[in-house]
């Protein structure tokens, strides 16, 4: 079960709580989040909830039988919108673009993307500083001072930086500037990291294991929301199949299954989805449709001369084409919704 406690409630009352539901047969944790407190009571005991529902200090109180309760959608059922300041949101019923190369590579790139952005009205810049590579040999990331650099150009352009963490010792350095640290999909059950980003004030994106269930990418996302963070994100990036003919198997069939079973927003990344680039838009716009909340996508000047993923980046005229896409069928979409 959830309970959800009332912001001025006392420790006696707390206290008082905790006792009957322990009483009941089920083991409490106490979560303390951004946006509020909560009771959650783990047994198997058939338990009536008007027994505790009165009590003081209670303001609301739900029986979730989801392994993942927090997540969840049987609790809380207006969608969760994940604010990053300065009227940049990613939420139900907005439709939120993406776009940025697969690494960082030099200060000349990071203006022309941020350029790019600007341009074409996308407020949120997607890129790499420190990259996970099969081969230890290929480019691996210009690490935080590229960090440092990317942000003193991007916050000055009203742009916001959603970039990949991969360790705990991370997290504090890359906090100034950073506005959504990306969970990989190597690290979707690192469950260090994702303990540690739950301690967090900014908003946290989690991409889907490369061969992870829907289930499991919710439990990665408890495990945040569990540590105190609600700025939570999931990312369907497709899964690794038995089938070669594309780099992964983009799963649409999650983007609905999602929205159905969690309140949080839900994103896709077409472009390591199906790893080729003449294919992207062509996802990114099924993405829509299938209910995303929000597309991202790799763009470079020159993706052949990308240091990384070129071969399934688009270059700023296919971006720009992909972007005024996405709006038009989000726009129609829309419409489809209020039949």
């Amino acid at each position: 079960m959830i309970i959800q406690l009332q912001p001025d409630i006392t420790d006696s009352q707390k206290e008082k709580l905790i006792s009957k539901v322990n009483e009941s047969g089920y083991k409490t944790t106490e979560v303390k989040t951004q946006l509020g407190d909560y009771i959650i009571g783990i047994g198997k005991n058939e338990f009536d909830i008007r027994r505790i529902g009165q009590m003081d200090g209670i303001q609301d109180i739900h029986i979730v039988s989801d392994e993942y309760k927090l997540v969840s959608k049987k609790w809380k059922a207006k969608p969760t919108s994940v604010d990053l300041g300065d009227g940049v949101f990613i939420k139900d019923g907005e439709m939120a673009i993406i776009t940025g190369p697969c690494s960082i590579e030099s200060e000349d790139q990071i203006r022309k993307v941020v350029n790019h952005c600007v341009e074409n009205g996308i407020t949120m810049m997607r890129g790499g500083v420190f990259k996970p590579r099969t081969s230890p040999y290929a480019f691996r990331g210009m690490g935080i001072d590229g960090l440092k650099l990317w942000h003193s150009i991007a916050s000055e352009a009203g742009v916001k930086i959603v970039t990949e963490v991969m360790q705990t010792s991370q997290i504090d350095e890359m906090y100034p500037y950073v506005d959504i640290y990306q969970v990989g999909a190597r690290n979707s059950q690192n469950f260090n990291l994702l303990d540690e980003l739950g301690k967090v004030d900014k908003a946290v994106m989690i991409k889907r294991g490369i061969s992870g269930t829907i289930e499991e990418l919710l439990q990665s996302a408890e495990y945040v929301f569990s540590g105190g963070n609600e700025k939570l994100i999931l990312c369907e990036r497709g899964i690794r199949t038995y089938e070669r003919a594309s780099r992964n198997t983009l799963d649409l069939n999650a983007i609905p299954i999602l929205k159905a079973k969690s309140h949080l927003p839900v994103i896709v990344d077409p472009s390591h989805g199906i790893g080729i680039r003449a294919y992207v838009p062509q996802m990114a716009l099924a993405g829509v449709m299938a209910g995303a909340d929000g597309i991202i996508y790799e763009s470079h000047e020159v993706p052949e001369k990308a240091y990384s993923d070129g071969q399934q980046t688009l270059d700023f005229a296919q971006s720009a084409r992909l972007a005024a896409w996405i709006r038009e069928i989000f726009a129609k979409r829309k419409t489809f919704e209020l039949l």
